[in-house]
């Protein structure tokens, strides 16, 4: 089929290349023209795993063009709406992009077109899309307005395209849906050759049909769920800490429970992306605007906005004044295999450092280009080494696969202090104490040299 996708970001760039890779017919653009131009040359303008790979191959193949908007719009029976919804000062999404690209298409466009929104917007957004184009429709274009939220996560947002869990379709016609259907044919029946496996899992995907309202509510709803369950953990370790008991083994047995799962049952120093915090502040103002009490959110929101001052405090505790320390930083993006910083839980921890006049040495394997423009006073290093050089303490706060194995002899050698915060118990304790390492976590007791006889890993 011929596809259009409006938007270049995380969600429109990864459908874009995805759809191409099985086979259809995509054109993808971007109001960001110097973004449209690297896209041509095979650039990517964000880190993801796979991605650049995939649309190089799309492109050499002439399967994905990027063009203009107008292009986009005229070319092709099913456009997908991609485009960003921020958050207003009020926490309400931002939906101006998104009724910039219905005018365009009411303007442009003649015959049928199946308008899919693929951005994460407020429930009832479709039933006001479609109320946009019928007033300002001239006659010429014939539409349906579906609802087909994304659930990629960032990082591995090529193979949830590919291999997704389920897709959502929210409709209110068979015309739409069968369309959608089609275009989601290869993925449903298995018939591409996956670029990442190579040999695609076999394994079936519900393609799950409701109408639009109930398919926007599942998107936020299930960001909403997750972030819950994360705030929920980090309370459980903070519970953990001061009673004495070990929170890896507290969520390991409540994972065990099929109703609970071991999912998102990892704490840490909270959330952070651009989805989560901005969807879970946008689901308690639509859930207001409806006249629903959602303060169980706001109060995953505060506990999540909280768990910053508990690095700060623990470290603190152990390093006694903070002006004048040097602080290793190990990551700096929200999550590992992205380049994202948007709302990353490091940069805030890195901005109270700064305030105490702590001079903070930091590496990421993506982030750091992004941070720089976020933070530019902090000394962004070349290696995890070369910031531990002369350390008071490391923070590892984003539990990329490169720091897994550190050579801690080197490290131990490096450092002013053997201490180590780990906010994402990412590492054995028994394993950093036996190099001299101090180590706190989360949920966890604090364990030095002297009393890791007393600790299991």
């Amino acid at each position: 089929m011929h596809i259009s996708i409006i938007g270049a970001g995380y969600v429109g760039l990864t459908t874009a290349v995805c759809l191409a890779e099985i086979g259809h017919e995509v054109l993808c653009t971007d109001s960001d023209q110097q973004k449209l131009d690297l896209l041509r040359k095979g650039g990517v303008p964000f880190y993801e795993p796979h991605l650049t790979a995939a649309l190089q191959q799309s492109h050499a193949t002439g399967r994905l063009r990027f063009t203009d908007t107008i292009d986009a719009i005229k070319s092709s029976e099913a456009v997908f709406i991609c485009v960003g919804t921020p958050p207003l000062e009020n926490g309400e999404a931002d939906l101006s992009a998104i009724e910039n690209v219905a005018q365009s298409i009411v303007e442009h466009a003649q015959g049928y077109r199946l308008i899919v929104d693929k951005s994460t917007v407020p429930v009832q957004t479709a039933q006001q899309l479609r109320k946009h184009l019928q007033h300002y429709n001239k006659g010429g274009l014939d539409y349906d307005v579906a609802s087909n939220p994304e659930f990629l996560r960032e990082g591995s947002a090529v193979e949830d395209s590919l291999h997704p869990d389920r897709i959502v379709v929210g409709a209110d016609g068979e015309r739409a849906v069968s369309i959608l259907r089609q275009i989601y044919a290869p993925i449903l029946e298995h018939a591409f050759v996956c670029p990442i496996h190579k040999k695609c899992p076999q394994r079936d995907v519900p393609f799950i049909v409701t109408d639009t309202n109930s398919a926007e509510l599942i998107k936020h709803a299930s960001n909403a769920f997750l972030a819950t369950k994360i705030s929920f953990i980090n309370m459980v370790a903070d519970l953990c800490e001061a009673a004495g008991a070990d929170v890896s083994m507290v969520a390991q047995g409540m994972g065990l429970d099929p109703r609970i799962g071991p999912a998102f049952l990892r704490p840490g120093i909270g959330f952070g992306g651009f989805c989560f915090p901005k969807d879970l502040q946008a689901f308690v103002r639509i859930a207001e605007n409806f006249g629903c009490d959602f303060s169980l959110l706001k109060e995953v929101e505060k506990i999540n906005v909280r768990r910053a001052d508990q690095v700060i405090s623990k470290l603190k505790k152990e390093l006694w004044v903070l002006s004048g320390k040097t602080v290793a930083v190990w990551g700096i993006a929200f999550k590992p295999d992205t380049d994202d910083v948007r709302f990353a839980p490091a940069l805030g921890i890195i901005r109270r450092l700064l305030a105490e006049r702590v001079t903070i040495r930091a590496y990421d394997p993506q982030a750091m280009e992004k941070a720089k423009s976020e933070i530019p006073d902090v000394t962004y290093c070349k290696d995890m080494y070369d910031a531990a050089n002369g350390a008071d303490a490391i923070l590892l706060l984003t539990e990329w696969n490169e720091f897994r194995n550190p050579d801690w002899t080197r490290v131990r050698e490096l450092v002013r202090r053997p201490l180590l915060l780990d906010g994402r118990n990412m590492f054995a304790v028994d394993e950093v104490v036996k190099y001299g390492f101090e180590h706190i976590g989360v949920g966890r007791k604090p364990t030095s040299p002297s009393t890791a006889v007393t600790i299991t890993a």
